[in-house]
């Protein structure tokens, strides 16, 4: 290894990586969580006792072990300590329902779990538990294991993303794969030990790669955004303030939340200044250039600079990069993703017989011309190993590389449509299949579809996108009945695909028809689907209409912004097809219509009008009392 680690692409293990870093800025602030501060010496320490003690239990080269920990520093130590102790962490998401946690568990193989949930009872031949009160691990060695005998080839974890077929899939990323994406980007944008970078996305999730490895791997502070904390813009924001982030990796549904929070402030009472922020790195979906006008009038375009990434959990995370201005605001074009970054190819090859949403190669020709729409193929460092368990489906979608010079090397076939530009960017048009992206998270509508359809009251359903009041996408599952009406229809069905699926797969909107419309060739008619009626669904039990001005007020509000007729007293913001960001305009609409605000926290424990306006009538008397006048304080 060279003495620059970073230096070399697809060198080393991740493992290896931090243990130079570790070594050279020991004292140094770590990660910084709910749960305390850790320098890299402690960091270092304590993964490596948790190391051993995994490697008691068997753990080593391409052995799976699944960590389901919340968003704490402890998440990132068990995360390297399962890589310093030779293997590939399985990462689950503690908001996840058992059942798809389970079978997580059974589909990679994993016979270790590392938790700090105890008692929950999920499968695993070995539970490890970390935190207070978990497994001793006083005496192991705080020294990293010896011989494990890891490579740039070895397995470093495997993220399972939604499945078309109905069953998630897990993709196999090698520790070659990461350390070349650290290596591709680093001179683009001079990360380095000053920076501190912010771990918003959840380790299931494949942007948490960049965001954990590239501050630590750099050797920066990395900050374990609380969970809490990611669904309030306000206080989302006064963290990147309090600790100075300086590298900030959004999706642009989460970035938009915070353009509308700095909007929403009176003047003269804005926010605290993002003066440390240098970066912003847009991931996860496409990015509209025209939701960054408002940001750049107030902060302009060279610091923070903007820039737009594109990337798949199949080739490892990022694999393009663009920097946005203002030029781009007017340009009327789509999401430009730009070019590859060095060690990655991007091709786009042409498409034929395109319709209904699906596409066959133009078997022809291998590469469109430029501005022409094609697929886009993904080659190079970042191309992952295939999928976990899947020999068909990783020889359907990663394939020969007919412009490498590489023997055996592969490119990964995206089923995006994008097309490239004379200048070499490119620009992403979307999805040939059925696949889409909602607030970053990758779903495969055919999987939301597949668990519908097994409750006994489905007898056909299709899910599709649309958008909702304030813009943003949502998701809408018509379906046909096969037995008798019923009053909880909604209600039964969420909870129903609940148990199964994770909160962001779940519908904001199920609409009941008599029949799927379908196309001449049997196909369901997606654009024959009418549009949801703006009614309150079903949620069973009776309604009870708002009666006091405040109650009527917020209902009032509830209604606008979920665009239903009527809302109830009882009647659950979720199950009414409410999200966290149209939750936030609820906030805001209600500080302005009452003069007093509540958090978003207190919004997500009390989501039902009457619960809401009570919260809010006693902060209206709090406020008559301390200020009885009614003067401004």
């Amino acid at each position: 290894m060279t003495a620059d680690p970073l230096a070399a692409p697809g060198t080393g293990t991740i493992d290896a990586w931090f243990a130079r870093q570790a070594s050279a800025r020991g004292d140094a602030i770590a990660v910084t969580g709910i749960d305390g501060r850790l320098t890299y010496r402690e960091l270092d320490r304590s993964a490596n006792r948790l190391a051993h003690h995994l490697r008691s239990l068997g753990v080593g080269p391409e052995v799976p072990v699944a960590v389901c920990v919340e968003r704490t520093a402890g998440l990132v130590t068990a995360l390297l300590a399962v890589l310093k102790a030779g293997g590939a962490y399985v990462p689950l998401d503690p908001a996840s329902p058992d059942e798809r946690i389970a079978f997580t568990l059974a589909d990679a193989g994993a016979g270790v779990l590392v938790t700090d949930r105890d008692g929950r009872g999920l499968p695993a031949a070995h539970t490890v538990l970390t935190g207070p009160g978990g497994t001793d691990l006083s005496a192991f060695p705080d020294t990293a294991p010896e011989g494990v005998g890891t490579g740039p080839t070895s397995l470093a974890y495997v993220i399972y993303t939604s499945g078309s077929t109905g069953t998630p899939k897990g993709v196999m990323i090698e520790h070659r794969n990461v350390t070349s994406l650290l290596t591709g980007t680093r001179g683009h944008f001079g990360f380095g030990p000053e920076d501190v970078w912010s771990l918003f996305a959840s380790a299931a999730f494949d942007v948490s790669v960049w965001e954990m490895w590239g501050a630590l791997l750099h050797g920066g502070r990395l900050v374990v955004v609380p969970e809490e904390t990611r669904r309030s813009p306000q206080e989302f924001h006064a963290l990147l303030h309090r600790e100075r982030v300086t590298v900030l990796n959004q999706t642009p549904a989460a970035f938009r939340q915070l353009v509308r929070y700095e909007e929403e402030q009176p003047p003269g009472v804005g926010p605290a200044a993002l003066d440390a922020l240098r970066l912003v790195v847009f991931a996860g979906e496409a990015l509209p250039p025209e939701m960054l006008r408002p940001w750049i009038a107030r902060h302009g375009e060279d610091r923070p600079e903007l820039v737009n990434m594109y990337g798949i959990t199949e080739t490892t995370v990022h694999s393009t990069y663009r920097r946005m201005t203002s030029a781009d605001l007017d340009a009327g074009a789509g999401s430009m993703i730009g070019g590859a970054f060095r060690g990655w190819t991007m091709q786009v090859a042409p498409v034929e017989g395109a319709q209904d949403g699906e596409g066959a190669q133009d078997a022809g020709r291998t590469r469109a011309a430029d501005g022409e729409a094609g697929e886009l193929f993904v080659g190079g460092a970042g191309v992952a190993r295939g999928y976990l368990g899947r020999p068909a489906l990783t020889a359907e979608r990663f394939l020969p590389d007919p412009d490498a010079t590489e023997p055996g090397a592969r490119r990964y076939r995206s089923g995006d449509s994008a097309r490239r530009r004379a200048d070499g960017d490119h620009e992403y048009l979307g999805r040939l299949d059925h696949q889409v992206k909602v607030r970053g998270y990758r779903i495969e509508l055919g999987e939301i579809e597949n668990a519908l359809t097994r409750h006994p009251d489905v007898r056909d359903c299709v899910v599709i996108v649309d958008e909702d009041s304030v813009g943003e996408p949502r998701l809408v599952a018509y379906w046909v009945s096969g037995g008798a009406e019923r009053d909880d229809s909604t209600v039964e069905l969420r909870e129903h695909l609940g148990r199964t699926l994770p909160a962001y797969m779940l519908p904001n909107v199920f609409a009941r028809l008599d029949r799927l419309p379908l196309t001449l060739n049997g196909k369901v008619d997606r654009r024959a689907l009418p549009a949801p009626e703006a009614v309150r669904p079903d949620l069973g039990g009776d309604f009870e209409a708002a009666g006091t001005p405040v109650e009527k007020a917020l209902a009032e509000i509830w209604a606008d912004v979920l665009s239903v007729d009527r809302v109830g007293l009882d009647d659950d913001f979720f199950d009414l097809g409410g999200h966290s960001m149209l939750a936030t305009q609820v906030v805001a609409r209600s500080k302005e219509q009452f003069g007093v605000a509540v958090t978003l926290r207190i919004f997500f424990d009390l989501p039902t009008v009457r619960e809401l306006a009570a919260a809010l009538e006693e902060l209206l008397a709090a406020q008559s009392t301390t200020n009885p006048h009614g003067e401004n304080a």
